[in-house]
């Protein structure tokens, strides 16, 4: 059976598509863009009269929890809140409980996604076995397995002889190191952004420093080896300009930036909230600014969500005892138009390409038809109404945690469908 989507705005960076146009998808698959997309007899016909349509949007950087911690989310949950927020491809990071170091664990994962049979669901492999940071994992198997990348997020990789060896292993198979950027001894204690608020609260702070000097030593390391590294969750300025001038050298490196770290500042700490307790923390204005300069000027390569729910125990309690993280999937989009188009930081084409194209080329998604509308690739695709405006409340968010600093918010980008391989998986 074949579908129709007319009169709607497609925009499609990877084709330089801005503008009304339909969609044709037969058997899976688009068959058609503009003028072409004549439906067959008996075919589905949707009106997007004054919708937006985009490619199915990527998440490089998501904790579904399972296995583990299923009390907080499992595959099934995290898959419908991805939908819901118009994702329909995420890559779901290794700190599970057991850690997915393992071809088992990986192929449970990938069970447990075709059971949900929402998005596509991307394993990501640990870099170290146990995220110990001691001994590698087997990335041949793991990749063998469905892994896209390796990550031991939630901890850095301190040894640096470590990296070295996964960098160099991992280039001879052109998969990506997801480092996330974290040096403990200067973070030591800290659980919010070092600097003024930190030290107007009395609060322990961790300085731009600790994640700034790990960016640097990789960022070395990806030269001498040759490896491809992605760098997690960039919150700071020095971080930036750090793979700014990375790439104008030549040096394999892309990364992510999250909503919550271009649209708010450490000065939300001041009212103890734990759900502005985040890993790596809230910047100061200046990072802000830096983060939005990045993502204008074509350095940061993906926006990522770092979806990281919780249980209320977890976050209801002391900042210092509370757990690092929000959830992110079903504000992602929202955050982007309010934040980035409708302020005009970045066009509404590059803000696609950070949620979709850009995120397929680092993790090789590309390579399966991802992050593109063109004709003969997966009809995965999202529709939204840009103008009708969200509140971000218990009855919107459909993950099971609720663990985010944006309750109460009202945003534009309302998500009215999410289609994968041309079957619907959200909205009516």
């Amino acid at each position: 059976m074949s579908l129709l989507v007319k009169n709607v705005r497609i925009v499609d960076p990877t084709q330089n598509l801005d503008g009304m146009s339909s969609l044709l998808v037969q058997d899976g698959k688009v068959a058609a863009i503009g003028a072409d997309a004549a439906p067959d007899a008996g075919a589905e016909v949707v009106d997007g009269k004054g919708k937006l349509l985009v490619p199915g949007l990527i998440d490089l950087h998501a904790h579904f929890r399972e296995p583990g911690q299923t009390a907080k989310e499992n595959i099934a949950s995290g898959s419908r809140a991805a939908v819901a927020g118009g994702f329909t491809s995420v890559c779901a990071m290794a700190n599970t409980k057991p850690v997915n170091d393992t071809v088992g664990v990986t192929e449970m994962m990938l069970s447990r996604a075709r059971s949900a049979n929402l998005c596509r669901y991307f394993p990501i492999g640990a870099v170290t076995k146990g995220l110990e940071g001691q001994e590698l994992a087997d990335y041949g198997n793991l990749m063998t397995a469905g892994c896209v990348a390796f990550s031991d997020d939630g901890k850095s990789v301190m040894n640096a002889a470590i990296m070295r060896r996964a960098l160099k292993y991992t280039s001879w198979l052109d998969m990506p190191i997801v480092a996330h950027e974290e040096d403990t001894n200067l973070m030591g204690k800290g659980y919010m952004n070092e600097g003024e608020i930190s030290a107007r609260l009395g609060c322990i702070g961790i300085p731009a420093s600790a994640e700034e000097v790990m960016v640097a030593r990789d960022i070395m390391l990806a030269e001498y080896t040759g490896g491809i590294l992605h760098l997690a969750h960039l919150s700071t300025r020095g971080s930036l300009r750090l793979v700014r001038e990375a790439k104008a050298n030549g040096i394999k490196v892309t990364c992510e930036v999250t909503p919550h770290h271009f649209t708010l500042t450490d000065r939300e700490l001041l009212r103890l909230d734990s759900d502005f307790k985040m890993n790596p923390p809230l910047r100061a204005q200046a990072d802000v600014d830096a983060i939005l300069e990045a993502l204008a000027d074509g350095t940061v390569d993906a926006i990522a969500t770092d979806h990281a729910p919780h249980t209320l125990e977890d976050k209801e309690c002391e900042l210092p005892a509370a757990a690092f993280g929000i959830i992110g999937l079903e504000t992602a989009l929202p955050l982007a138009l309010e934040m980035l188009v409708n302020r005009k930081v970045v066009s509404l084409s590059r803000a696609v390409e950070l949620l979709t194209s850009g995120p397929a080329r680092v993790f090789r998604l590309d390579r399966k038809g991802l992050g593109s509308l063109a004709v003969g690739h997966p009809a995965d695709f999202t529709l939204v109404d840009p103008d009708a405006r969200i509140t971000v409340d218990r009855d919107f968010i459909q993950s099971k945690a609720f663990n985010t600093p944006f309750k109460g918010w009202e945003l534009p980008g309302k998500v009215l469908g999410t289609w994968v391989e041309g079957r619907r998986v959200w909205g009516a």
